[in-house]
């Protein structure tokens, strides 16, 4: 069995039951390790008014290699500064809704799955300056998935991710980028031959992270 073999048959969902309620974690500096330089992950407090509320879930599914997620390929939409992008499901907080609703509905609506998902924990919430939104992050658990039935106006593809990518050096890339004026010193993973930056790839950090902790030196042994 190869060492990719092993560390997939390794991560159960009670390792990230147990990632996902770590005491003393630093999620922060977890997520600063996959965040472009410079950018803020809590939102200034002189910006005026108040934020946007989203949620967005990582959802994990049984896969071939082991535990997967689903990351999606937004459409193009000029009115959407996010247009086009990898990202996880998830979307804009409607009025009367918690954030784990939000999470959910979204994620019934992107990808055709809801009802049957148990919610496992919750990652750091994180800001998005350009759309000014709050984000609060979810980890799911979906034991049987028929078939991914996303609203074709809203997501173009969706890209089944082993969690094992997450550990993968060969899968993580830093560049200079310009953007809007600016120069960013963006680290983003290779997903299916796509950069997934920003908002997503912080939040992805910081669950890599916390598993490295929860698996300590079983994952020590099979990356060696």
């Amino acid at each position: 069995m190869s060492g990719r073999d092993t560390l997939a048959a390794s991560i159960t969902l009670d390792d990230v039951r147990a990632a996902l309620s770590l005491e003393g974690f630093d999620a922060l500096e977890a997520q600063r390790r996959m965040a472009p330089q410079p950018r803020v992950l809590r939102r200034p407090s002189n910006r005026p008014g108040q934020p946007h509320q989203g949620s967005v879930i990582v959802l994990l599914t049984p896969g071939e290699q082991g535990l997967s997620f689903p990351l999606i390929r937004r459409a193009e939409n000029a009115a959407d500064v996010h247009s086009g992008q990898i990202s996880l499901p998830g979307g804009a907080r409607e009025p009367g809704e918690t954030p784990v609703q939000t999470a959910l509905r979204e994620a019934a609506e992107e990808l055709g799955e809801g009802p049957e998902i148990e919610v496992l924990g919750e990652l750091m919430s994180l800001y998005i300056p350009p759309s000014d939104f709050e984000v609060a992050a979810f980890v799911g658990w979906l034991p049987e998935v028929r078939r991914w039935q996303p609203q074709p106006d809203e997501v173009v593809e969706v890209l089944d991710c082993p969690i094992t990518w997450l550990f993968e050096a060969p899968r993580k890339h830093v560049e200079d980028w310009a953007f809007e004026g600016y120069s960013l010193r963006v680290p983003w993973y290779d997903v299916c031959g796509h950069r997934v930056w920003g908002a997503t790839a912080i939040l992805l950090s910081e669950l890599e992270h916390r598993l490295r902790h929860a698996l300590n030196g079983r994952l020590s042994e099979v990356l060696e």
